[in-house]
């Protein structure tokens, strides 16, 4: 039997998503993901089976991948690591329901780039970008 409670219509899906780096917007991102990872310490006491997680605190990782139109992403994290100064960079999502126009919006601050591509060129193939990041602070700006 069919479930008739889902309006597949509302699903949302990555093209109706838009990405800004450092207020520039990313007209050719394929793809993003922005992670948080939790801290935990496992503590365990006598006369007691189970084991207890104390929070810690959380990392944040990610990565997005781009059609290359220009050096803009590249050149910011090539000058950082040859000058070893990391520039304030931020990244804002935002992922919209096309039937209710409502989003889901989030930034993602204190972005550092930890591995890209110096050289990625293939024969009769788009060339693409590609970088992997850590983030330490993120907002939910928007959500449904």
């Amino acid at each position: 039997m069919a479930n008739t409670a889902v309006d597949v219509n509302q699903i949302l899906k990555g093209n109706n998503g838009e990405v800004w780096f450092n207020n520039q917007y990313l007209a050719t991102l394929k793809t993003i993901k922005a992670t948080l990872k939790g801290d935990f310490t496992s503590d365990n006491f006598i006369g007691d089976n189970r084991t207890y997680s104390i929070y810690n605190g959380w990392s944040g990782e990610g990565s997005l991948s781009f059609d290359k139109v220009d050096s803009y992403v590249w050149n910011l994290a090539t000058q950082a690591y040859k000058s070893g100064v990391m520039p304030d960079l931020k990244i804002i999502t935002s992922l919209t329901n096309s039937v209710t126009s409502k989003s889901e919006k989030v930034s993602i601050e204190g972005v550092m780039f930890s591995q890209f591509d110096l050289i990625n060129i293939e024969s009769k193939k788009i060339t693409e970008e590609s970088y992997s990041f850590t983030f330490s602070d993120f907002d939910p700006l928007e959500t449904m």
